[in-house]
């Protein structure tokens, strides 16, 4: 059963030096994937929602409270923002960048999500559209550059697996 009520507030909030944390997700789904687990980008969808107070778009993301961890956060967003649950992959990277509305700075975290379930009813259903779209067309429509980058990196990932291994592999180690 999913509670049908966003968390509100900011007792909770994490705070990295000043800036406040938030923790995100990049919803996908791919149509097809060969056997070498690489996908084409015209095969990868990625799921935008709208904000809040426009039309927007954006991916799920919201504050990091006290009480979870990054992964939680991410997970909690995404169910609550865009109604999708599925496996949280590891962390694409961290970002700083400054509110547009508030005009303060914050530390965001991206995570991938390969969505596996999607639920007719979620909490933010009544204030937010969600849309599945090309990667191209989700880099035309997004506004926030942070979130173009983590995009990127995803792709990449996704695009290049074995190649991405490698290259942590190689890493020289320093005593």
């Amino acid at each position: 059963m999913v509670c049908m009520v966003s968390r509100t507030g900011r007792h909770l909030q994490r705070y990295n030096s000043g800036r406040r944390l938030v923790v995100g997700c990049i919803p996908y789904r791919y149509k097809n994937k060969n056997d070498e687990g690489a996908v084409n980008d015209l095969d990868l969808e990625v799921l935008v929602i709208s904000s809040q107070k426009g039309q927007e778009m954006m991916f799920p993301k919201g504050g990091w409270e006290l009480d979870e961890s990054a992964e939680d956060a991410a997970n909690r967003e995404s169910l609550e923002e865009a109604g999708v649950r599925g496996k949280l992959e590891s962390e694409l990277g961290e970002w700083k960048f400054k509110s547009r509305s508030l005009g303060i700075y914050h530390e965001g975290h991206m995570f991938p999500l390969l969505v596996t379930e999607e639920l007719d009813q979620w909490p933010e259903k009544n204030v937010r559209d969600r849309k599945w779209m090309s990667v191209t067309k989700a880099k035309e429509v997004c506004k926030h550059g942070w979130m173009k980058e983590a995009l990127d990196i995803l792709v990449d990932r996704l695009m290049y697996p074995k190649h991405q291994q490698q290259q942590v592999d190689e890493v020289p180690l320093v005593f």
